[in-house]
């Protein structure tokens, strides 16, 4: 699957989620900031469980945080 197929706003939740750092929100889902910066260039996809981690971190559903675009044929 080609990295631009997976969207995500981790990077506008965080802001929109009283300007949480990278480092604020590596602790909060139990991963490093690496993964954090690595899931928010697209260089990096989630489990499913850590997916689930990240929407109730900001209150919301996997739906807002992650967005897949089918390929086009």
């Amino acid at each position: 699957m080609p990295m631009d197929e997976l969207k995500n706003q981790i990077r506008r939740l965080r802001f929109d989620y009283a300007e949480m750092t990278q480092a604020e929100l590596a602790e909060r889902v139990g991963v490093t900031r690496q993964t954090i910066i690595a899931l928010e260039s697209g260089k990096y996809f989630p489990s499913l469980a850590l997916a689930f981690k990240l929407a109730r971190c900001f209150g919301v559903t996997v739906e807002d945080v992650f967005q897949y675009d089918e390929p086009r044929r």
